[in-house]
């Protein structure tokens, strides 16, 4: 499985990767995506949406399975990759890439110092 060394990671399989103004861009995992299978239908958060860490913001449908997907941190969404309704394969193809799923607007007050880094994410899937 690749896990990038630059993102952090939460127990539900969500990818964090920090970007400028207190933004994050978030997606699922190269782990969640194989586990899943096929993608086939993907439910966004919807932009202005606020949410708190582990809130459900949307769900995966995939040829094995139907998985929420769940915010890693507290923000407000403030884009949505809209690429993913007509393309949901993208996040198989590239779930570090392409399959991003929103960026996110930190809270005040909100961290990504409590995701795991890509070292604790791997002993978590393989555990």
């Amino acid at each position: 499985m690749n896990t990038p060394d630059d993102l952090r990671y939460s127990s539900e399989h969500e990818w964090v990767r920090v970007e400028a103004d207190n933004k994050v861009r978030v997606g699922i995992t190269d782990y969640a995506q194989d586990a899943l299978g096929d993608i086939v239908f993907i439910e966004l958060p919807q932009v202005g949406q606020s949410m708190g860490a582990h809130d459900r913001i949307g769900e995966i449908e995939s040829t094995k399975s139907i998985s929420d997907i769940y915010a890693p941190v507290a923000g407000e969404v403030v884009q949505v990759n809209d690429q993913l309704e007509e393309h949901p394969e993208r996040m198989n193809a590239d779930p570090y890439g392409e399959g991003w799923i929103c960026v996110v607007e930190l809270d005040s007050g909100a961290s990504i110092d409590e995701l795991m880094d890509a070292a604790a994410y791997i002993n978590l899937t393989e555990a």
